[in-house]
C-alpha cells in the first residue's frame, strides 16, 4: 500500500508505478451475477454450454466487469490523504484487448498519470492495466480519472 500525503506528494508521484493488486477470480457465479445486475445476459457470458462450442471455448467476463474491479484494486494499492473529497470523474482511453475466460484470475497494475489543477479541483489520471494470469496479453487498459475537491 502506497500512502500519499497531500498535493505535493501526489504531483511528485506522477509517472510512478504504484504496484500490482492481488489476483481476483472471475468465476461463473460472479459473471452471471454481473449479467443479472446489468441486464447484459448475452450468451457468451452466461451460457457455458453454448460458449464451449464458440471459438473462445468458454464463457467470458464482461469487459465492464473487469473495468469495475478498478476501484477495489486501487484501494488495495493506494491511499491518498489530505486532499478532501474524492469523486470518480470518469474514464479515458478504455480498451478491452483480450477476453477474460470465466475461471481466470485478473489483477491490476497501477501507475499515477497526469496530475492537473482544474476548475473543480485536482484531477488525477490513474493508468490501469488489467492482467490475466498466465497470459501475455492484458485484458484491459484504462485511465481512471479521480477528482479531489478541496
Amino acid at each position: 500500500m502506497k500512502v500519499i500525503d497531500g498535493e505535493a506528494d501526489l504531483r511528485a508521484a506522477s509517472g510512478e508505478e504504484i504496484g500490482v493488486s492481488a489476483w481476483h477470480l472471475l468465476d461463473q457465479r460472479t459473471v452471471s451475477g454481473f449479467a443479472a445486475l446489468t441486464g447484459d445476459e448475452y450468451w457468451i457470458h452466461v451460457d457455458p454450454e453454448r460458449a464451449a462450442a464458440s471459438p473462445l471455448g468458454s464463457t467470458i467476463a464482461h469487459g465492464l466487469l473487469t473495468l469495475a474491479l478498478g476501484p477495489r484494486c486501487c484501494y488495495e494499492l493506494l491511499e491518498v490523504r489530505g486532499l478532501g473529497e474524492r469523486l470518480n470523474y470518469g474514464y479515458d482511453r478504455v480498451r478491452f484487448t483480450a477476453p477474460v475466460r470465466v475461471g481466470s484470475r485478473v489483477r491490476m497494475r497501477l501507475t499515477i498519470g497526469e496530475v492537473a489543477t482544474v476548475k473543480a479541483g485536482l484531477r488525477v489520471d490513474l493508468e490501469q492495466t488489467f492482467e490475466i494470469e498466465g497470459s501475455e496479453s492484458p485484458a484491459c487498459f484504462a485511465a481512471a480519472i479521480w477528482l479531489w475537491r478541496g
